[in-house]
């Protein structure tokens, strides 16, 4: 399986970083095992001081494919979720400085949640659902799927221009602004409308 993600699909967070708003969607890759595993504990890296949080939508691919329309995208996806892409935000900004890969900062082991998946056919409108995040119970992101810069029909066909879609493989979707620095003994929580879809405690 492959962990596909979207970077600056949300405007007010391409902003709160710096960054511009893009054109076309910026992606990126973690490898499996980025995935953290049900039921196991999650600890603060050692590599980094700065380890931020950045909840989003995420995808599940349900059939293989490449080269996909957007008219027919809807039918390479089948479940939804809430996870967290843990980027350990000092390291990417100094590979950032030198022009260098992000995969130190963004694609290291345990650096991927993903929630309880929630079948597409339960979703009442697709381009409008909410999510939210807390940490230690308080609630630090919320995000819509209509914010998104490029709705999900839009990054999978064009996720399938580059790279083949197979059955399990995830995408991560964007992160909406909120984003923030979390440390040892926070407990987060991730939401899909009003249901939780996942708690973590970093160790």
């Amino acid at each position: 399986m492959k962990i596909i993600c979207v970077g600056r699909n949300y405007i007010d967070h391409a902003k709160e970083l710096g960054n511009d708003v893009p054109d076309e969607p910026v992606i990126f890759m973690k490898p499996k095992s980025a995935l953290i595993q049900p039921n196991s504990p999650f600890y603060y890296p050692e590599f980094t001081n700065e380890l931020h949080y950045e909840c989003e939508l995420v995808l599940r691919i349900c059939k293989n494919g490449r080269y996909i329309q957007q008219r027919h995208a809807p039918n390479y996806y089948n479940a939804i979720t809430v996870g967290i892409d843990f980027t350990a935000r000092d390291i990417q900004q100094e590979l950032k400085k030198k022009g260098l890969p992000w995969e130190k900062a963004k694609a290291f082991d345990n650096s991927a949640m993903i929630g309880k998946f929630v079948e597409m056919t339960s979703i009442a409108d697709k381009k409008n659902i909410g999510f939210s995040f807390t940490k230690n119970g308080e609630e630090v992101q919320v995000g819509n799927s209509k914010d998104m810069i490029f709705s999900f029909d839009v990054l999978v066909a064009h996720i399938s221009n580059y790279f083949s879609l197979n059955i399990g493989d995830v995408i991560f979707t964007g992160t909406p602004a909120g984003v923030g620095e979390c440390s040892v003994g926070d407990e987060l929580e991730g939401f899909l409308g009003p249901d939780s879809l996942f708690k973590l405690e970093v160790k």
